[in-house]
């Protein structure tokens, strides 16, 4: 991934079309801007999500937000200020606005304050675990999440694993015996020490309520909940599309918060007949 300098810092991103098509040249697609939430890398969406756009036609930006090297790490301190003018700098960069912008759980949350600080720069916007504000357990998390990073405990691999599983996967993904040995094995890989950017990250506040300040966006929004999301409960993404004048709310059954990985084939129809503009899909 190339580096940029954008908003003062530097920023790892991707930017890709499908020669075939002929949209690997500027301009000659719609842009489609893709944020990730805590902790995890843009190149996550190339699992999934960013070919089944570029079959589609569209042109895909990924990159890592600050607190994700080789992004700026920004280890003394990260807002969500700061990283919404992160994507907005960048899409300004790119130079390809308004784009079409999705993003997922943190992600989602710089999407929706980025369609309400900068309407010019979107042209769309998709939120998947999206949400307003965090409840009573989302909070104590992420505070209990913070202390234990700032203790020093390492908790033994298997049982790292086994908590990620819980708290990202759906019932139905760990039922299945080969799903919940690929899974399990990738989490037992995956970690170990937290990188400071990260860190700083997960110290993001966790107590804000935007739920009467997002009624004033007024651009075309998806929310998307996954129904057994634990991190973020999909009663708070339906809560994010009735604040928001014209929304749409879908919800996808058999999805934790991972559910852009646990069933893309129907989060990326989602994304791309919306972003499309196509009226009347419906979803199994």
């Amino acid at each position: 991934m190339p580096l940029a300098t954008v908003n003062g810092i530097p920023l790892n991103y991707q930017l890709k079309g499908d020669k075939a098509k002929g949209t690997d040249v500027k301009g000659a697609a719609p842009l489609v801007v893709l944020v990730m939430g805590t902790g995890s890398p843009g190149r996550v969406w190339e699992l999934h999500q960013v070919p089944a756009l570029l079959q589609a036609g569209f042109r895909v930006c990924t990159f890592d937000n600050r607190g994700i090297a080789p992004s700026f790490e920004a280890a003394d301190g990260i807002t969500i200020e700061e990283l919404v003018a992160d994507t907005a700098a960048l899409i300004e960069f790119l130079d390809e606005g308004p784009a079409l912008v999705a993003g997922t759980s943190m992600g989602a949350r710089v999407t929706q304050e980025l369609a309400l600080a900068r309407p010019e720069l979107v042209r769309k916007a998709v939120f998947m675990a999206g949400h307003a504000r965090l409840d009573r357990f989302q909070q104590t998390l992420g505070i209990g999440e913070a202390e234990l990073d700032d203790s020093g405990v390492r908790l033994p691999a298997k049982y790292e694993a086994a908590m990620t599983a819980v708290m990202n996967l759906s019932p139905a993904t760990l039922a299945n015996p080969a799903a919940a040995r690929d899974w399990l094995d990738l989490f037992e890989f995956t970690g170990g020490p937290v990188p400071p950017g990260v860190r700083a990250q997960r110290r993001m506040s966790h107590d804000f309520n935007r739920v009467q300040a997002y009624r004033g966006i007024r651009v075309p929004c998806l929310s998307i909940g996954f129904a057994d999301d634990r991190m973020i409960p999909a009663y708070l993404s339906r809560e994010v599309a009735d604040a928001i004048p014209g929304a749409r709310y879908q919800e996808i059954a058999d999805a934790g918060h991972f559910g852009y990985l646990e069933r893309p084939d129907l989060v990326n129809k989602l994304l791309i007949d919306f972003f499309g503009g196509l009226e009347g899909s419906t979803i199994a």
